[in-house]
């Protein structure tokens, strides 16, 4: 029998490691409203060791000055960042990147840097953009909307990290993220796919999460028991 998997609490917005930590400048969220509109803002996450210094995602407009803040509390400039790798283009996502002029942008499959030059690469036929291959790799995970990624950190003492956007709007989302959805069936391959691959996850609004593998039987908090024999079909398919 395949392990199943279920998932917990990790407890903190701090991901040591090296040559890349994690730390989860500002924990995503989503509160509904009583006339039926909802309030919400995205994770926003920075990644830094080695050569890259990332932002995963911006936040909302509205959230600038305490973006900065954050950024100051942790020692990082503007000028620091060498790329922002937002997972799709949502408003609550994407809403500071003018903030990083001279980093190297990524919003869903659209790719660019200095003076409004674009980049080619191949997230679009499903293979990955590795800002420091074999550590800091997007990973197309389309569904939320199609051309959404996802970014996988690996080598932290916590093992893989995949900062997932809305790929995963919290722990335990499953009444949520499919009315959400653009496209339920491959978000729901994608899903399988980062449960496949990570140890820790960090949703777009919410808490980040581990992720952890039973040997044999029981239940996770999903209410779906992801068979991990099917984890390289869907790794193939999204090209990684």
């Amino acid at each position: 029998m395949f392990p199943t998997t279920r998932t917990a609490p990790l407890g903190s917005r701090q991901i040591p490691g090296s040559p890349y930590s994690l730390t989860v400048l500002q924990e995503g969220f989503s509160r509904p409203r009583p006339d039926g509109t909802f309030e919400a803002d995205c994770s926003v996450t920075l990644v830094r060791g080695g050569p890259v210094t990332a932002l995963v995602d911006t936040g909302g407009p509205w959230g600038r000055r305490r973006l900065l803040d954050h950024l100051e509390a942790v020692g990082v400039s503007p000028r620091d960042v060498t790329h922002v790798l937002c997972t799709h283009g949502h408003s609550d996502h994407v809403g500071n990147l003018n903030l990083f002029p001279s980093a190297a942008l990524l919003v869903g499959f659209d790719l660019s840097c200095g003076d409004g030059v674009f980049l080619p690469h191949g997230l679009a036929r499903g293979v990955p953009y590795a800002p420091h291959p074999g550590f800091v790799e997007v990973v197309p995970t389309p569904g939320h909307v199609r051309a959404h990624v996802s970014v996988v950190v690996r080598g932290t003492e916590l093992g893989t990290v995949v900062v997932a956007g809305d790929l995963f709007e919290c722990e335990g989302d499953e009444e949520v993220w499919r009315g959400l959805s653009e496209d339920p069936e491959r978000q729901e391959e994608s899903r399988g796919w980062a449960v496949g691959v990570a140890d820790v996850i960090v949703p777009g609004h919410g808490a980040a999460f581990r992720v952890v593998r039973d040997g044999c039987g029981g239940g996770g908090r999903w209410g779906h028991e992801w068979d991990m024999g099917d984890t390289e079909t869907v790794r193939g398919a999204l090209g990684t």
